[in-house]
This record gives structure tokens, sequence and C-alpha cells, in this order.
């Protein structure tokens, strides 16, 4: 695409680009969100402990850590579409690999399909700016929000799809790499569509100027947070639900209704962010309502399981949003996206990925669920101070 063409939806190619930007989003969650419901069973089957099986969500996090910073040297040498063709295969790839090869074709896999996400994490945000700049909240609201529909889909069908359908666990799993290869054929298409920018500086000054911003920390701060929570969730969720005594089903059916509330939350709160210049009352909010659930996830008596679990949902989906609008609103250029998005978000994953794994670790010692949803009560409130910052009025 031409770089003066406009991004205007009355352009059948704007269009098409951005069905092409909402496959690839589609696939960034199902190959994780269908982990949850399954654990039960991969647990038994190949004797893994708790400890281990969190490192299924969080090796794809430590891979989105790595991943995400090296992003632009990859974006600069063959273009932000090929880029994202060749993450759609390594996904694909890495799918088939943990579904079909062992213990360590488990951990292999998740690892390569967790490299491959990471390249769809940071470089939406900047496609985004790059393509959209004047519908920042809009695109970021439909990316967000189908990110979610594939978490949702993939959360609710993998019990039915291991069990009903006699496809088991690793059968499961795999379907998913079908969606990303449909999202590849859709995509090769849309290459050509995206404009081009050129490089203006080196990434390691690119990193040496974003490193001394308090702002991109701020920000980064606050993605790492929102992503431990949203993680732990993903990954625990089931778990705590079925030490509650509710069968595998609907704990899995619970997982999907947090990912569907979460759609909304994501359709929403990124619009609603983006109509404003201040964003720290919609972080506010957020943070309030997160902990109001949490709360009630600890007081298994008082019931209301749906309740806390869609409560959750929403917020959660919408704070996800609302961090990679933060990256979209404070970049000042596209360049700049792509290398503040590399950098919010692997600084971000680190944080993350040490929450599965710091939860199995908890719930292993101490086999009460509820001191991890107290540690997750605590986080929030430093997601509070952190996007009190970011939601500032101001550009990197």
């Amino acid at each position: 695409m031409n770089s003066n063409k406009p991004s205007s939806f009355k352009n059948p190619g704007a269009i098409w680009l951005l069905t092409g930007i909402l496959f690839i989003a589609i696939n960034l969650r199902p190959a994780l969100s269908s982990i949850g419901p399954l654990v039960d069973a991969i647990k038994h089957s190949l004797q893994l402990s708790e400890t281990l099986l969190g490192l299924l969500t969080t090796l794809p996090l430590l891979a989105f850590g790595v991943i995400s910073t090296i992003t632009p040297l990859f974006t600069k040498r063959f273009g932000i579409g090929k880029t994202l063709m060749g993450a759609l295969i390594l996904l694909s790839l890495g799918i088939f690999i943990r579904s079909t090869a062992g213990v360590f074709g488990l951990y292999l896999g998740t690892t390569l399909l967790g490299i491959a996400i990471a390249f769809g994490n940071v470089l939406i945000p900047a496609l985004t700016k790059q393509n959209f700049p004047d519908k920042a909240g809009l695109i970021t609201s439909l990316h967000s929000a189908t990110m979610s529909v594939g978490a949702a889909v993939a959360a609710g069908l993998s019990v039915p799809l291991a069990n009903d359908l006699n496809l088991g666990w690793r059968g499961s799993l795999a379907t998913w790499g079908l969606l990303s290869l449909l999202a590849l054929f859709i995509w090769i298409p849309q290459i050509k569509r995206i404009k081009r920018s050129k490089a203006r500086r080196s990434f390691k000054a690119a990193l040496k100027s974003l490193s001394g911003s308090r702002l991109v920390w701020q920000i980064a701060v606050y993605m790492g947070l929102q992503s431990l929570t949203f993680y732990v969730i993903l990954a625990w969720l089931p778990a705590i639900l079925l030490a509650r005594g509710y069968d595998s089903e609907f704990a899995g059916w619970m997982l999907s209704l947090s990912q569907a509330t979460g759609i909304l939350g994501a359709l929403i709160i990124p619009v609603w962010a983006g109509s404003r210049k201040d964003q720290r009352l919609v972080i506010l909010t957020l943070v309030f309502f997160e902990i109001i659930g949490l709360i009630g996830l600890m007081l298994p008596d008082v019931g209301l399981t749906v309740v806390w679990v869609s409560l959750l949902g929403l917020v959660l989906g919408g704070t996800f949003g609302l961090a990679l609008l933060l990256i979209v609103l404070r970049a000042s250029d596209t360049e700049t996206a792509a290398e503040l998005s590399g950098m919010v978000q692997s600084i971000g994953y680190f944080i993350a990925a040490t929450g599965p794994f710091m939860v199995g670790v908890i719930q292993e010692a101490t086999q009460v669920w509820n001191y991890s949803l107290g540690l997750l009560i605590i986080i929030a409130a430093f997601k509070l101070i952190a996007g009190l910052g970011a939601g500032k009025p101001q550009k990197v």
C-alpha cells in the first residue's frame, strides 16, 4: 500500500488489511488458553507436577520477553508483513510439535509457539499506528476483542474436542494449528498493502533512548502486571474451580466465560480510553472492579462463581486492550510505536512470566488457593500505581 494512501474503510485495501490483522489476532491466544482446561489430563498422562505444569504458561511468556525486544531487528530487515508471515508458519509448527512429540515436544512446541505469538503481540500495535493512525481506539478494540474471541472459543472447546470427539488432549491442542494455517493463507496477500516507512535510527539507539524514559517503564510495568494476572487466571482458574468441587467441563466453560466477557471489555474499554486524552480514570475503575472479582473468588461460600469469573474476564480483557492502546497513544510515530511495543512487551512479559510458575509453587507448598488470589490483589495495587503514571497524556 502506498504511504500516501488513506486508511479509510471506504478503501477496499484497508478493509482487507484489517481482515488480515484480525485473523492474526484470533490466533494469538488459542494455543495458550486451550491448555488450562486440559491441564489435569496432561498432568496424569505425562506425570507432571504442578510446578512443571506452570511452565507450560511460563515458557511462552519468557519467549514473549526475549523476542519482543529484538522484533525491531526483524522488521527493519524483512518488514512487518514478512515477519508476521514467518511468525504464522512458526506458530503452526509449534502447535503440531507440542501435540505429537512427548514431554520434550510439549515444551519445545510451547516455546516455539510462544516465539511466534510474541511477534504478533508486538507488531499489531505498530501496524495500527502505521496504517490506521486516526482509528487507533477502534482498531485496538477490534483486535484485542478478536484475541479474546480466540481465547474464549479455545478454552470452551478444549474439553469437548478431547472427550466428545475422542481426540484426546493431544488432538484437541493440535486443532488450533489449522486456524493458524488459515490465517497464513489470508495474510500473505495483505503484505503488499502495508504502508512503508524508512527507519530513522538504529536498534541500539532506540533502546538507549527508550530505556531512559520513566513513561516507558510505567507502561511496561502496567503491561507486565496486567499480563501476569491474565495468565495466572488463564493457567489456573480451572484448577481453582476443580479444587472447589466443580467438574472439568464446568471449569473449562468458566475459563471460556472469562474470555468471552473479556471480549466485551476489549471492545468497550479501548474505545472509552481512546476518546479521552487522560486514561487515569479508566485505569482506576478497572483496578477497583478487578479487586472486587478476586475477593469474590476468595469466598467460595458466597457462591456467585459465574459473577466473579465474568467480572474478572471483563476487567482483564479491557485492561489488556488498554495496555495496547497506551503503546499506540504514547508513541509519536510508527517507528517509535514498533520500538516501544517491543520494549514494553519484553519487560512486561518477563514480569508476567513469574506469575503462573510462582502460583504453581505456592499451591504446591500450601494447597490453599486463597494465598495466590491474595497475591493478585496486592499486584493489582501496584498495577494502579504504574497505571496512574502511564495514563497521563504525554508522548515518548
